[in-house]
């Protein structure tokens, strides 16, 4: 399980470090998901929500950046209904409930410790054997952009 968190998390980081840079300068949040390759399911939906210049905003943000086999494993059909104009409502709420203000880096962490999320809620982290957002894994951690921070997780998390 220790390799296989391993591995997964050195993969997510390299996708990362060749998206990190673009002409020597630092990417915002939205170009280095989208760079990476590995995330354009978030970043169909981050435009499907009208979120985009948010995110490449000043900021700082935190993102908790579900990969596309985190999208992929929601039930069937799910993406595809929350990409339809109709639930842009729901979408920009599931979008922002994965975004906390301010740069929260791992360092920053504590077990049992509550972020309040731009959609109004709050995500409980857990540190104790492996850091996790409402219980979705984070994979690679403190992926620098120059309006915040993102951590992949594994997992796409929902609104209470």
């Amino acid at each position: 399980m220790f390799r296989r968190t391993f591995v997964a998390s050195t993969a997510a980081a390299t996708l990362f470090a060749g998206a990190l840079w673009a002409g020597g300068q630092k990417m915002d949040i939205v170009d280095t998901a989208a760079g990476a390759g590995d995330f354009n399911t978030l970043v169909a939906a981050v435009q499907a929500a009208g979120l985009v210049e948010t995110l490449k905003g000043e900021g700082p943000f935190t993102v908790f950046a579900p990969t596309d086999a985190a999208f992929a494993a929601l039930p069937e059909g799910t993406v595809q209904m929350l990409l339809e104009p109709e639930n842009k409502d729901k979408l920009t709420a599931i979008l922002t409930y994965h975004v906390v203000p301010g740069k929260v880096t791992s360092g920053d962490l504590s077990n049992g410790m509550k972020a309040a999320t731009v959609q109004g809620g709050s995500v409980e982290i857990m540190t104790e054997g492996g850091v996790t957002v409402d219980g979705a894994k984070v994979v690679a951690a403190d992926v620098m952009a120059s309006n915040g921070v993102i951590h992949v997780i594994d997992a796409v998390i929902m609104p209470k």
